[in-house]
């Protein structure tokens, strides 16, 4: 249906058009204007808890307009808080244990001074003086070995803790994401929502457009055409009152490449010999331009 209409329209125009052209009349171009709307969509789900914000408002950019619930994203939040927190209760500790086993090296070297001072003056054997190096090493290599293995218990506990951090960032981004925040600078066209609704994730909640400047979307004939190329200023002119028209200043910003039949839907040779081209002037907006109204150009060959 939507497709049928903007046919309709652009068959009214290029009719228009050709009438206009075939009666003598000294505009060079018709068209209407258009403007680049976006819709903002919801990125996250839930209840609508404020949308501040009416048809036909101005907003900036980056303007906080409404928010939706987030309590389920902090409870989930918190309780992966409270899990990392839990980790460090399993971490261990290896200096209780090494220092236990220090001290007992410590008093193995003590006898083991000596007793190779005893065996100096020959009051102790060899095989004593060997039994406590023995003991001794059996001693270094114990402290060892539980200073690894606790490293690798903690390391174990730690790599826990990388997921649950990288799951509270990814929570964080998404109580972001339920802040609603006006993307560009412009005018509300259409509210798709109110306050206290449930809105999914990608749900249209409003439209808007930079409506400070408008583009006439336009067609006019190859002869028209010939000596006109981009960013040539021309005369825009809208309806003022029943017979008169209010002049603007447009600059032209597209030229479409290649001529299409006017209108498509006519099929006789007669017809399909009415080419024209589709132009794009873009039209400071002082407040009177609205989305689909009709406007007429002239270019700079004209002669007053």
């Amino acid at each position: 249906m939507q497709k049928m209409n903007i046919h309709f329209i652009k068959y009214i125009i290029l009719s228009l058009f050709i009438t206009a052209c075939g009666n003598g009349e000294k505009s060079d171009a018709y068209g209407s204007f258009e403007a680049t709307t976006i819709t903002v969509s919801a990125k996250g789900s839930g209840e609508l808890l404020k949308f501040n914000i009416e048809e036909g408002q101005k907003l900036n950019a980056n303007t906080v307009v409404g928010a939706i619930d987030t309590l389920q994203l902090h409870l989930e939040k918190l309780k992966t808080q409270a899990t990392i927190e839990a980790l460090d209760g399993k971490l261990q500790e290896a200096a209780p244990e090494v220092a236990i086993l220090l001290k007992d090296r410590s008093n193995l070297i003590r006898e083991r001074d000596r007793t190779e001072r005893l065996f100096k003056e020959k009051a102790a054997t060899a095989k004593q003086l060997d039994d406590y190096n023995g003991k001794i090493d059996l001693i270094n290599q114990q402290i060892n070995s539980t200073r690894r293995n606790v490293g690798v218990a903690n390391r174990a506990v730690l790599s826990e803790r990388k997921p649950l951090q990288a799951q509270v960032a990814l929570i964080n981004q998404q109580i972001n994401d339920h802040i609603i925040s006006n993307p560009i600078s412009g005018t509300v066209l259409t509210k798709f929502v109110e306050p206290n609704e449930l809105v999914n994730q990608g749900a249209p909640l409003y439209k808007i457009a930079n409506l400070d400047e408008l583009t006439l979307k336009a067609y006019t004939s190859a002869n028209l055409l010939q000596d006109v190329k981009l960013n040539d200023t021309v005369k825009v002119l809208i309806d003022d009152d029943k017979d008169g028209y209010k002049e603007l200043s447009g600059t032209i910003s597209w030229i479409a490449s290649e001529a299409e039949f006017t209108p498509k839907t006519i099929e006789t040779k007669e017809e399909r010999v009415n080419l024209v081209y589709a132009i794009e002037v873009k039209v400071k907006n002082n407040g009177t331009l609205k989305i689909g109204m009709p406007g007429e150009i002239e270019f700079n060959h004209k002669e007053e």
